[in-house]
């Protein structure tokens, strides 16, 4: 009996273990398997109520189930996920420290401190960091000191100067959409209802004021600032937008005046035109906005408190600052960012063209063609200048198709050039040998002309080279009085000169059509003919500017360097802004505008046709440039 009962307990207990591990095996089943391997996830809610159930001790000791397993290879790129995430929120906070204790008496430690976070991070990161903290700072719910706003704007400057171009252009971007996202939500609630909150807009507005500075501390050109214009224009002046012209015009009208006057008459003709269409509606508020726009432009602003830039103070403070950094720091960028609101509207879709080593998808000798056929067909003019600079080449004994390549392909000259080491003294003699040369030439040969070129572009000293042998050159057709006094003083020590009983007709036209090249494509400025008194010039003298300056029309309709004497050859297309942006630059020195202006009125009073458009348009742009000369 005693061995019936101690087997059936024993099959008592086999059946408890039997079933032990058929729970055991369900438990794995469930999930605990993968918890055996480390998976991450929430604990599974089977094996607690088992555990209860069961009354099992050994389940307290087992650790909680997890979810579902995940791989080694997932969890390391989750973890470097975390640390990511913790490193940027590191550097948030140490930009944001940095910022916060910024002001005018710190602001080059900060800059210090700022150089080396961009050493020890990402320079995206870096950037695309302190472009939000600055963007979020500045645009608040509340109407900013301009103290303050110009105080990041010189801070942005200067990363624009020692971190260079790329950080400027990331956060002029951002800086414009976000402008641009603000005004659209405005004028949405602004139409959806009838009341308007007093904190209404103080995003946008702190936004564009930020924009004005940027472009007073030359980190960005006109060119953006009179797109917005042309942007608040193209509707109906709503209050808030005649708000926004206004701050425009009280931080940097007169900058802008000086840029590009002929621009903001465009502007002021266009808000006229705005203001006349609402003129039963117009508020004092519009009434003022065209007012000032008109002073801007006759050059009568009065600093008055209504039109005072209220941080002018702490601009000419930073002005001063950022012009002593380049002589502490390697200064990376030099000039202003010359975007437009199309290319950053295209930027996503084209690339961006103001990024070196940036993928771009616009190509202008693809898009021209849909555009100039309209006005006389300039691509053909293109094609025909290459095949005369071909035959030009042959003519010139390149028989070969490798002298020919040599002949036209100026940059291998220049490449060459640029290797024989010379000094900067050394390298002037470039200039002159190539301007020698192409005085020689019976026929006007352009790659003298396309070598100075390439050669001005890449230095500014050979700039100052060519302005020194035109005054050589004046002095010897007879003006003795160009050059200045010390110039005059040491002309004896000069060894190179050209004879004035030798000077040719055609080494004066192909001088003319050389120089009137290098001004049309800024490789020099009207500034040069300073010294010269147009009112008593020498015969030769006059004879060989007036070829200038018919060489410099037609260089500023053209993009070939293949300049022609025949009116016949005159070009059809008439791009007023290409040569008004030639002669708006003599128009800031008060003699240079009169007698330029009083030479062309004399010269070109007989002519017709492509001159006497060319010529009025010049007059006119020097008589708008100075608002004194009178009209000749």
């Amino acid at each position: 009996m005693h061995c019936v009962v101690s087997e059936s307990t024993q099959d008592s207990d086999l059946d408890d273990e039997v079933e032990d591990e058929s729970t055991s095996a369900e438990d794995k089943s469930d999930g605990s398997w993968e918890e055996e391997w480390g998976g991450f996830g929430e604990p599974s809610k089977n094996d607690g109520s088992e555990a209860r159930e069961n009354g099992d001790a050994s389940s307290d000791a087992q650790p909680k189930a997890a979810g579902r397993y995940i791989p080694p290879g997932l969890r390391k790129q989750t973890n470097s996920d975390t640390n990511e995430t913790e490193e940027q929120l590191k550097l948030t906070r140490q930009l944001k420290g940095l910022i916060n204790r910024m002001s005018e008496q710190n602001i080059g430690t900060i800059l210090d401190s700022v150089e080396d976070v961009y050493r020890n991070h990402r320079r995206h990161d870096v950037t695309s960091t302190l472009t939000n903290l600055i963007i979020d700072g500045i645009s608040s719910h509340s109407t900013l000191l301009d103290s303050y706003v110009v105080l990041h704007a010189a801070f942005i400057s200067s990363l624009h100067k020692l971190i260079g171009t790329a950080f400027a252009a990331y956060f002029v971007q951002n800086v414009v959409s976000s402008y641009e996202r603000h005004l659209a939500s405005v004028e949405e609630k602004s139409a959806n209802s009838t009341e308007v909150p007093e904190d209404l807009g103080k995003e946008c507005s702190n936004l564009i004021v930020l924009l004005s500075e940027l472009y007073n501390f030359q980190v960005i050109s006109c060119i953006l600032i009179y797109d917005i214009f042309r942007g608040l224009l193209d509707q109906d002046l709503s209050e808030f937008r005649v708000e926004l012209l206004l701050k425009l015009l009280r931080s940097s009208g007169q900058q802008l005046r000086q840029d590009d006057p002929m621009a903001l008459k465009d502007i002021v003709t266009l808000a006229q035109s705005r203001a006349t269409g609402q003129a039963d509606t117009m508020s004092s508020r519009t009434r003022f906005m065209t007012e000032t726009l008109n002073n801007l432009k006759n050059n009568k602003i009065k600093k008055t408190a209504a039109t005072q830039h209220q941080g002018g103070d702490a601009v000419e403070r930073m002005k001063k600052f950022l012009s002593g950094l380049g002589k502490k720091k390697h200064v990376l960028a030099h000039e202003p960012l010359r975007v437009t609101l199309e290319d950053l509207h295209s930027a996503e879709s084209k690339g961006k063209w103001w990024l070196i080593g940036a993928a771009w998808g616009g190509d202008p000798l693809v898009d021209q063609p849909h555009e100039v056929p309209q006005h006389g067909g300039e691509p053909e003019r293109v094609d025909v200048g290459t095949a005369a600079l071909l035959k030009l080449a042959k003519k010139q004994g390149m028989n070969t198709d490798i002298r020919r390549s040599v002949f036209v392909d100026y940059l291998d000259a220049c490449e060459r050039l640029a290797q024989l080491g010379l000094t900067e003294v050394q390298q002037r003699e470039i200039i002159r040998v190539n301007l020698h040369c192409c005085g020689n030439e019976k026929s006007y040969n352009p790659y003298y002309t396309l070598v100075c070129q390439h050669l001005s572009q890449r230095s500014h000293s050979y700039k100052i080279t060519l302005q020194f042998c035109l005054w050589d050159f004046l002095r010897d057709l007879g003006e003795s009085g160009v050059g200045g006094v010390e110039v005059i003083k040491n002309l004896k020590d000069n060894d190179i000169e050209f004879d004035v009983k030798s000077m040719s007709p055609s080494r004066m036209k192909n001088v003319a059509k050389a120089y009137a090249w290098w001004i049309a494509k800024d490789c020099c400025t009207l500034t040069i003919f300073k010294p010269v008194d147009f009112t008593v010039l020498k015969p030769q003298t006059r004879t060989f500017l007036k070829e200038l300056f018919v060489q410099l029309f037609i260089a500023s309709q053209v993009s070939s360097p293949m300049l022609s004497n025949d009116s016949g050859d005159y070009p059809s297309i008439r791009n007023r802004g290409s040569l008004e942006e030639i002669f708006l630059k003599a128009s800031r020195i008060e003699n240079l505008g009169l007698g330029l202006v009083f030479f062309m009125s004399n010269t070109f009073k007989g002519e017709d046709g492509f001159l006497t458009w060319a010529s009025s348009v010049a007059k006119e742009t020097l008589q708008t440039g100075m608002d004194h000369i009178p009209r000749i």
